[in-house]
């Protein structure tokens, strides 16, 4: 056994901006990403670069829901969330919504709540990342509620539940909960085309609440404001529109259609379907939003269609917009802001500057000023390509930072990649086939090369900062897809094996898209397929980059959506090739992000060889990995109890290629 420390964790308090952490002990984890900010960085220091190779199994729990009586109508149900410790009780929820508060020293049950989310849905993301913690400064110490687990359910429910004893608050809503999907400017006309996939985010005593939305099904899919509770009482206080609801604001803020087609205000999404961060001290939230509908197809929402695919900075009080910076003009190919934002302290030029970090799947980090919006690190429009498909009107520019691409912008025949010689040849005789003029390309009717491709790039792992080193860390995917319009006359043509296919109704074309994978299932991009990504904000540069993940052959796929991409990643395709792709680093497929510490470590899960890996913030060199019940298709985090560290993650899969598991998995040093 090993030796403990003679003294308790020391706190570090790094340079966070005090506002984020000032009430929160070093040991504590109160919000997804930490701190309400994001940044994912923890000042805990017991576990460090040189003893990280003795952390063992602690303690480990199982939800239940791999067991029959929890079956779902989806195939795939993911555990994906990241737990909250505070003050020595973990709170963990389950993609049935269920939440449970546990010892966090030993895992042991304090209690349990049960929503009762229907279980034949078949939710596209069958999902929940985690819960949020609020305390009720005004109510009475001993009153009822005072502190209180805010739940977003997967069925699209807010609900309201006593940190103490698993209650629920009755005082909130209707009886404890409030139905997200009741006033929305385009209701769903499906069940499952409206979820709650991530924890919403508390400031000055609101609650604000994005959502999560079907892609491509049509035009009029569901609306994707953002609301705005009353933390007590769960009333509506305001909502924002990435879509305007005003005709003259619709067509100011780049929103139309052809004539005779209708009106632009009927386009839905444009939804915040992500982690929302928050600054407390300027009572600012950070809202990342995604694409329109269709993704693919905007003929039927011309313009630049501002609030969609943007960094939006609302006032949580009012719901009036601050800023906001967009990071992809007319969307048509997929690339919501699916990474939180991180709100962090940078260096640049000698000085110290409020920022919010935007990795996107684009593949670039956007490093912006915190209270304007501006950029701290220079952003450049660039020229793009056109569009060659009738009716639609590709936007002429796109907005690139400065700083080096996360990941691939571009790829040629030259570069093609495959299990052998022959392997090769087919890819580089696909890519050919293939428009292929760079990132941005538009989708066409003879076949888009996407790269990076709709999982990213960056994805909704998102960003861990170092404040001492300046060091932002994004995990990132570089596999390209390839993407099809198709006449709507033709989409009753039998279909391929391989291809995900979309209606798009509501436009002349429907939508086929896969992953460009070779004959023998290997990616046709050359390696690494994953990466972890170190970029020094403060000198613009990339710190280091390494293969993130073993490599796992690639098989042929129905689909490569953000929920999708697993199954693109099963390990029989290419079996023959096996030794062959094994003997090099190459990397994996990567979903989950990664946390930092004042050890010196990053810690990330994520791959599809379903590990739990350690790596040194300032080399990136891995120094420890442990094997996982299933794959960490999850966030990490850290925290301490009684002067002993601990790193925890959820280790369920998506009961598919990413395997199948209910364990949060609890590692700490030998006592």
């Amino acid at each position: 056994m090993g030796r403990m420390p003679a003294r308790p964790t020391r706190l570090l308090l790094l340079s966070l901006p005090a506002a984020l952490h000032a009430q929160q002990p070093d040991g504590d984890w109160g919000s997804y990403g930490r701190d309400p900010g994001g940044a994912r960085s923890s000042p805990l220091t017991q576990i460090t670069r040189e003893n990280v190779g003795r952390l063992q199994v602690a303690w480990r729990f199982h939800t239940g829901e791999t067991r029959p009586e929890f079956a779902t109508g989806s195939r795939r149900v993911s555990l994906e969330v990241t737990p909250l410790v505070v003050d020595g009780t973990m709170y963990v929820s389950t993609p049935l919504g269920r939440v449970f508060a546990l010892d966090a020293a030993t895992g042991r049950e304090r209690w349990r709540y049960n929503p009762g989310v229907p279980r034949a849905a078949t939710f596209g993301d069958f999902t929940s990342r985690g819960v949020s913690y609020w305390v009720d400064a005004q109510a009475p110490a001993t009153a009822r509620c005072r502190a209180r687990v805010i739940l977003a359910t997967i069925d699209a429910r807010l609900i309201a539940i006593d940190a103490r004893d698993g209650a629920s608050c009755p005082t909130f809503g209707d009886g404890g909960q409030v139905d997200l999907r009741q006033g929305l400017r385009i209701a769903p006309a499906e069940f499952e085309d409206y979820e709650q996939t991530s924890p919403p985010a508390i400031v000055d005593g609101v609650i604000v609440v994005g959502s999560a939305i079907a892609d491509n099904g049509r035009t009029d899919m569901a609306s994707g404001e953002v609301r705005g509770f009353d933390a007590r009482t769960g009333a509506l206080r305001w909502t924002f529109h990435p879509v305007p609801v005003d005709s003259a604001e619709a067509q100011t803020h780049g929103w139309r259609r052809p004539a005779g087609a209708g009106d632009a205000r009927r386009t839905g999404g444009a939804n915040a379907w992500s982690v929302i961060a928050a600054d407390t001290a300027r009572g600012l939230v950070f809202v990342p939003t995604g694409s329109p509908s269709p993704d693919y197809y905007g003929g039927a929402r011309l313009g630049e269609n501002r609030y969609a695919n943007a960094l939006v900075a609302i006032r949580a009080r009012t719901g009036a917009v601050a800023w906001h910076f967009q990071t992809v003009h007319h969307d048509l190919w997929d690339y919501d802001n699916a990474s939180p934002p991180a709100l962090v302290t940078v260096r640049r030029g000698g000085r110290s500057i409020h920022a919010v970090l935007q990795a996107t799947k684009t593949g670039m980090l956007f490093v912006l000023d915190r209270a304007t919006g501006a950029p701290i690190v220079p952003v450049e429009e660039r020229p793009v390509p056109a569009s060659d498909v009738p009716g639609e009107e590709a936007w002429p520019t796109q907005p690139f930072s400065a700083l080096p691409p996360l990941s691939p912008h571009r790829i040629t025949p030259d570069d093609a990649f495959g299990a052998d010689s022959a392997d090769r040849a087919a890819c580089r005789a696909m890519l050919a086939g293939l428009r292929n003029d760079g990132i941005f390309t538009p989708p066409s009717l003879r076949g888009t090369l996407a790269v990076p491709s709709n999982i990213g790039g960056a994805h909704w792992g998102g960003v861990a900062f170092d404040p001492a080193r300046q060091l932002a860390v994004v995990p990132v995917n570089t596999i390209a897809a390839v993407v099809q319009l198709i006449p709507r006359e033709r989409m009753g043509d039998p279909r391929e094996a391989g291809w995900e296919y979309a209606a798009m109704r509501g436009t002349p074309y429907g939508m086929r898209r896969r992953l460009l994978l070779s004959p023998a299932g290997v990616p046709c991009t050359p390696p690494p397929f994953g990466a972890l990504v170190a970029v020094n904000v403060e000198t613009g540069t990339i710190a280091w980059r390494v293969p993130l993940g073993t490599p796992i052959p690639i098989a042929p796929s129905r689909g490569a959506g953000e929920a999708t991409v697993a199954r693109a990643a099963v390990a029989t395709g290419a079996a023959a090739h096996a030794d062959t792709l094994r003997a090099r680093t190459l990397g994996s497929p990567n979903l989950g992000g990664p946390i930092v510490t004042a050890g010196g470590l990053v810690f990330v899960g994520a791959t599809l060889d379903q590990q739990l890996r350690a790596f040194d913030v300032e080399t990136g060199r891995e120094l420890w990995r442990a094997a996982l019940p299933a794959g960490a298709k999850a966030t990490p985090m850290t925290y301490a109890v009684r002067g002993r560290q601990y790193v925890a993650v959820a280790a369920g899969g998506d009961g598919d290629a990413f395997g199948k598991s209910d364990e949060i998995v609890v590692f700490a040093l030998p006592r």
